[in-house]
């Protein structure tokens, strides 16, 4: 054994402490039993293998009595299985297992359980004389030690509660001694033979002085003046080093004032663990010594009195199993998802709570005596304790009431089709290939979907695309749902690395790509290319499965950025999908008469507003391909028959910047970034009275959009930020905060969305899932957003940014971690970290990468690595080499200390004595557009490292175009768009914009 005493020679005298619980009556357990409850399964044989290494490695599970000495038996603890089979977790009844005694009595003090059922469980018995609370934990958390196959740390220490006193003193307490004089807070005791009972109840978050808050309600209750609560104690805390299971516990007493608040109760009790009140709270130290039968009939006769006066040592006791770390319980193919403990109530015991803090929820968990009108009792106390925890009105926020019936079984799949069969002819598309119809478009995907079903791709398979906005990559993206398989949308813009990594990420074997894309080297080993354009029409029916797309079959995967350097795949439903398209097309008023524009990313869900609403309904979508620019936008909002459009913030301020005069619409969606009151109202004025501007929020986590809420009430346009609203159809919204707890109303809180959007998780990567899908303490599954918000005296939610260092660039989330990773990939630089230089709260993103190098490396080196790797959305738009990154006392990066390449941005050549006037004109709009002192702009001044963006820029070119090129050289110079992007300095732009203008 690498750990633990030799097998067979542990042994320690039973302590007086111990000596209570040998005469505990047969109707009570007097067994400690901690629950382990989890996802996946633990094998019998591994579990019975790990018990006994880890009986090695803590003797004190092997222990029997013999006399008033515990020894080691040398037989490990049993195993047991097949027991607990539809157990109901919060009653416990009927469950003979849970009431076998442990006395050790020449047998064993300890046996594990495994439950049969879900969730999968290991129950850890132990008999409270042999072990305390503390012991059974660390027991257990060698066996699951020993279950992933790591070093056993042991806790084989024979430590008694005697030595811990000789070796730490009792001091002098003047405190509360023990007396028979106070009620049960359960009421009477039940006549004897009624067996034991217990009750659970899961509380969110946890909470900081947790016994005291509880003692509070339990004496608040009893109709007392004063309350006296039990509170055990582990007297490991004052020999922290010592690995002991055995019993080290005390129970001093909390006096409670009824009526007070809580914090007086913490206050006192902190004073009483000061004073070491938990060392002075000891038995008779006599009590080894006495005759054990005498002892058992003075107590059985002391038992008797308390049950009939209705007196007991106490109201309650309280015990704090402490805060558990979920990582401890971990096994192979089972991830633990709570801890719990059973109490048990002795001789002239009180009922007992027992609490664990776990996994961002509270565990509370009381037992007693059964008989009439207990169970009733102990639900009534908990729901007190549950609303001091937890109050009610924090939980229930009126704008959850979001319940509508919506017909998941007829997925968009089943709903197109319908479309098309009511309107076979109508326009489904519209571009630069002209006009493409329902029967037409239906057509094209089948073809799709045949060959797709042809090469064996089905359902949950899923198919790369990577194409630009045309009519073969609406079509594919039908065709794949056609076939029953999902889609995995891909930016043409990304890098081949970054690409050919999520595809590989994904698991993608096939990959549609339009023909200008199919050369790329994107296609990683086992993934084929296919280009739809060029398959041949599918004739006759297609072969598919009777009901179609389930709900809960896979649709879509949309990769978004992650913070520990690898983007992150989220798989959305066909039920998520067909609930958020239900609830828009009646919100957004979509019908046959809209026409959304596809001008965004098919990898941006943003986009699936425009892909998919339109075609459910007889609508149309008019697809925009190249980049965004002045003139594509103003062609789209005023020239292209447009009615509804889905965009960010960020290109509301651009509309508006630009001057641009939408016509007829009558839907404008922001969503992506936060929405400022004063872009709200500029938009309204600039689309017009009849056009609803809508602010919707939703992460890709929660399929498109999940909250919605319409501009144009009072103090909106002067707000901020514009309210986000109430959540969608079946979604629910809840703030909590840092400890998990929710908060009250008015208070900011991180949203966890809820409801029938969420998505199934992250492709490939359950810890991720697990870490942000939580189950609340109803049971709910939320997804944690990291954005946080407060509630409005409107009962609508507002917006407060983030909790975290993600960042909004475009509309797209963006992990600067991420970013940071992809720059220390580079050779030549030691570290980096990547933060964000905004100018204003509410602005687009600005990157700033601050590199550690070696000598002679440029900035411009890693700034071309990340742009190989990288979107470019993600490219900083600055790289600044120091000699190192300053650290908080937190050991993250101090951003204080890190200069602002922006701030400083003209410290290049400084402006020509005499500059043309067209550089000298570009320079104005430049300092117009990003709101800088034109003096500081010289001739090769980098528009970047002025803090322009993406959306500055196509600003700033549309002002050269309207002053300086002119309407004839318009397209001319914006067709040298690449020569602009690759060194966007006054004299660049002024040259070309000269050139433009003199051609045309």
């Amino acid at each position: 054994m690498a750990v633990g005493a030799e097998k067979g020679t542990y042994r320690r005298p039973v302590s007086p402490t111990e000596c209570w619980f040998l005469v505990y009556p047969p109707s009570v357990p007097g067994v400690i039993q901690v629950f382990v409850e989890g996802d996946g399964a633990i094998d019998p044989a591994a579990l019975t293998a790990a018990v006994s290494a880890a009986a090695d490695a803590c003797p004190g599970s092997r222990v029997t009595r013999r006399g008033m000495e515990w020894v080691d038996s040398g037989r490990a603890p049993e195993v047991r299985t097949g027991v607990g089979a539809g157990l109901d977790r919060t009653t416990f009844a009927d469950e003979p297992a849970l009431h076998v005694p442990l006395m050790g009595d020449g047998g064993p003090t300890c046996e594990v359980l495994l439950l049969d059922g879900e969730p999968a469980t290991v129950v850890f018995r132990a008999f409270h004389g042999a072990m305390d609370g503390k012991g059974v934990l660390l027991w257990a958390a060698e066996v699951f030690r020993a279950l992933r196959g790591e070093p056993l740390l042991g806790a084989d220490s024979e430590l008694t509660e005697t030595d811990l006193l000789a070796k730490v003193g009792v001091p002098e307490f003047d405190g509360p001694t023990p007396d028979l004089n106070w009620p049960s807070c359960l009421g009477e005791r039940p006549a004897p033979g009624g067996g034991f009972l217990w009750r659970r109840r899961t509380v969110d978050g946890s909470h900081s002085a947790l016994v005291a808050k509880i003692a509070t309600v339990v004496t608040d209750g009893s109709a007392l003046d004063t309350g006296r609560i039990m509170v055990p104690v582990d007297l490991r805390r004052h020999l922290p080093d010592v690995r002991t299971t055995g019993n080290l516990v005390h129970n001093p007493l909390l006096e409670v004032t009824a009526g007070r608040p809580w914090e007086e109760a913490h206050e006192r009790l902190l004073r009483t663990l000061a004073a070491g009140g938990d060392l002075a709270a000891r038995a008779e130290p006599s009590l080894p010594s006495a005759p054990l039968d005498v002892l058992e009939q003075q107590i059985t006769a002391l038992d008797a009195y308390s049950a009939k006066a209705g007196r007991y040592a106490a109201l309650a006791t309280v015990s704090h199993m402490g805060r558990l770390d979920l990582t401890e319980f971990t096994a192979p193919g089972f991830h633990p998802t709570t801890v719990y403990a059973l109490p048990n109530s002795g001789p002239v015991g009180p009922p007992e709570v027992d609490v664990c803090e776990v996994g961002g929820r509270t565990e509370i968990t009381l037992g007693w005596y059964d008989g009439p009108g207990v169970a009733d009792r102990a639900e009534e106390l908990l729901d007190r304790i549950e609303e001091a925890l937890s109050p009610r009105a924090h939980r229930h926020w009126e704008g959850n009431r979001t319940d509508r019936p919506v017909e998941v079984a007829r997925s968009v799949v089943h709903r197109f089709a319908e479309q098309v069969s009511r309107t076979p002819d109508a326009v489904a598309l519209t571009g630069p290939e002209g006009e493409v119809s329902y029967r037409e478009l239906d057509a094209r995907s089948t073809a799709v979907a045949a060959e797709l079903r042809r090469r064996g791709i089905g359902r949950e398979s899923l198919v790369g695309l990577l194409a630009d906005r045309t009519p073969d990559a609406v079509a594919s993206i039908w065709g794949v749902l056609k076939a029953g398989a999902a889609y995995l949308p891909l930016d043409p813009h990304h890098p081949d690395a970054r690409l050919a990594g999520v595809l590989a990420d994904a698991g993608s074997t096939l990959c549609l790509t339009d023909r200008h894309h199919a050369g790329r080297d994107c296609l990683p080993e086992g993934c084929e290319g296919l280009v739809p354009g060029d398959l041949p029409p599918h004739d006759g029916p297609l072969p598919r499965p009777a009901d179609g797309p389930a709900p809960e079959d896979l649709a879509y995967v949309i990769y978004t950025s992650g913070s520990t350097g690898t983007p992150k795949g989220v798989e959305i439903e066909h039920g998520a999908l067909t609930t958020f398209t239900d609830w828009a097309l009646r919100v957004y008023g979509v019908d046959a008469g809209t026409r959304f524009p596809l001008f965004t990313s098919l990898a941006f869900d943003l986009s699936n507003t425009a892909l998919f609403l339109p075609l459910l309904v007889g609508g149309s979508i008019a697809l925009v391909p190249g980049e965004l620019n002045h003139v594509v936008l103003r062609e789209v909002l005023e020239e292209s028959g447009c009615n509804a459009i889905k965009l960010t913030p960020t290109h509301l301020d651009l509309i508006g910047r630009l001057g641009i005069e939408p016509a007829g619409f009558k839907a404008v969606i922001a969503g992506g970034e936060l929405l400022r009151g004063s872009v709200a109202a500029a938009a309204q004025r600039a689309f017009g009275p009849q056009c609803g501007i809508f602010n919707e929020y939703g992460p890709t986590e929660t399929t498109v959009g999940c909250m919605t809420r319409r501009f144009g009430r009072d103090g909106d346009a002067e707000a901020a930020s514009v309210p986000i609203g109430v959540p969608t159809d079946n979604t629910r919204i809840h703030l909590l905060d840092e400890e998990r707890r929710f908060v009250e109303p008015g208070a900011i809180g991180e949203m966890y969305l809820a409801g029938d959007q969420l998505a199934r998780g992250y492709r490939g990567r359950p810890d991720l899932t697990r870490e942000r899908f939580v189950t609340l303490a109803d049971g709910t599954r939320a997804y944690r957003t990291g954005d946080l918000a407060r509630l409005l005296p409107s009962g609508e939610l507002e917006s407060c940014g983030r909790n975290d260092e993600q960042v909004k660039v475009r509309g797209h989330r963006v992990e600067p971690a991420e970013i940071a990773r992809v720059l220390e990939r580079h050779p030549d630089v030691e570290r980096a970290v990547v933060v964000d230089r905004r100018r204003e709260a509410g602005a687009d993103g600005l990157l700033c990468g601050y590199v550690v190098t070696r000598p002679a490396t440029t900035p411009e080196e890693p700034t071309a690595f990340a742009a190989r790797l990288l979107p470019p959305y993600m490219v900083p738009a600055a790289v600044v080499a120091v000699p190192d990154i300053p650290l908080t006392v937190n050991g993250k990066a101090d951003v204080s200390r890190l200069p602002d390449p922006f701030a400083d941005g003209a410290a290049q050549a400084p402006p020509a004595a005499e500059p043309d006037p067209e550089q000298a004109a570009v320079a104005g709009i430049w300092a117009r557009v990003l709101d800088v002192d034109p003096a500081s702009i010289g001739p090769d001044t980098d528009f970047h490292l002025l803090g322009g963006t993406s959306f500055t820029l196509v600003a700033m070119l549309a002002a050269v175009c309207a002053e300086i090129v002119g309407t004839a050289g318009e397209q001319r110079f914006m067709g040298r768009l690449d020569e602009v992007l690759r060194r966007p300095t006054p004299a660049r732009i002024a040259a070309l914009a000269r050139e433009a203008a003199e051609q045309g």
